[in-house]
């Protein structure tokens, strides 16, 4: 294996000159790392056991922030499941008060939880814009996935967020979220063509349950976190960096999401992205210094980053026609 790692061209002098941040527009915010759900394709390694979440003073910092920064456009919670984790209301009300768009990234099985029933209705009522995995169109891929059962309960949410006007009212959008399963041996793929593979799964959606979404956002498994655990088991995370690497695509750097975000952690600490803050690199100013959300708000500046920290796995961000959490970079 070891003579694998040493044919990847490492990524940072395969892109040849840093990444540079863009003014940020985008604040993600991980709220903690409790969820309803453990799935095995899931870099963050949340769970119903983990326990890690935002705290009050975190929370308040952000609030500050959200409320101080007009060039924020976005704010972009998730998890674990976001909904669980301390702090989801109070931020999402106060986004919503400046105007900001704020996307919910949600597995839509949290609606069946005992304490979250009313969901979906506090979605519409405060206009969220959800992202919800749903990994086929398929029961069976998904369940092997996500857990049994994972399927029939995403579709019901989806029937119940409908029924609210989502994916029919202009200002209530949900998007779905596509990933490929994790491969066992080195027969790997990129994601398919995303708006072909849209047209599927409404055609197949609408047809077997009448549901309707927006769009669909094809996503590139990164080998970081359970996925990287996943492909470690089975000898393969070597070949799999390889293949990722041999299939980078240069026109995706203009569009790759560490551009214009900041990644927050529930300890307040900020990242270019939320794969960094999972394999722990922290952003920091030119001087070196490490970013906090504490730190922003006394420099009273949220564009203080100059080059964007990369490494080998940013290779599945850039591979084919690349990957965000906004889906594939190029056409």
């Amino acid at each position: 294996m070891s003579t694998i790692k040493t044919s990847i061209t490492p990524f940072a002098k395969q892109i040849q000159s840093p990444l540079s941040k863009d003014k940020i527009t985008v604040l993600q915010i991980n709220l903690g790392r409790k969820c309803n759900l453990a799935c095995t394709h899931c870099h963050v390694e949340a769970g119903p056991k983990r326990t890690e979440e935002l705290s009050p003073e975190v929370c308040q910092q952000l609030i500050e922030l959200i409320d101080r920064f007009p060039q924020i456009k976005t704010v972009d919670l998730t998890g674990g499941a976001p909904e669980m984790n301390y702090g989801f209301r109070p931020i999402v009300e106060a986004a919503r008060a400046q105007g900001k768009e704020v996307i919910v990234r949600s597995n839509l099985t949290i609606f069946f939880e005992s304490g979250y029933e009313d969901l979906p209705e506090y979605f519409a009522q405060h206009q969220l814009r959800i992202t919800a995995s749903l990994p086929c169109y398929l029961e069976d891929n998904v369940d092997k996935q996500r857990g049994a059962g994972v399927y029939n309960n995403s579709i019901k949410a989806i029937q119940k967020l409908n029924q609210l006007g989502y994916a029919q009212d202009p200002n209530l959008v949900i998007d779905l979220v596509y990933n490929p399963p994790l491969p066992t041996n080195t027969d790997f793929s990129l994601t398919p063509n995303q708006q072909k593979l849209e047209q599927d799964y409404k055609a197949y959606l609408a047809s077997h349950f009448n549901i309707q979404f927006n769009s669909l956002f094809t996503i590139t498994n990164i080998p970081i976190g359970r996925t990287k655990q996943f492909l470690q088991r089975r000898e393969v995370h070597d070949y799999y960096l390889q293949f990722l690497a041999a299939n980078y695509n240069p026109a995706t750097l203009a569009n790759v999401m560490c551009r214009n975000e900041l990644s927050i952690d529930y300890l307040g600490n900020v990242y270019d992205c939320d794969f960094n803050q999972m394999e722990n690199i922290p952003a920091t100013t030119a001087n070196k210094e490490k970013l906090t959300v504490a730190k922003l708000l006394e420099l009273n500046n949220l564009d203080v980053i100059k080059d964007i920290k990369t490494a080998n796995y940013c290779y599945g961000c850039t591979a084919g026609t690349g990957s965000s959490c906004g889906g594939s970079l190029v056409v």
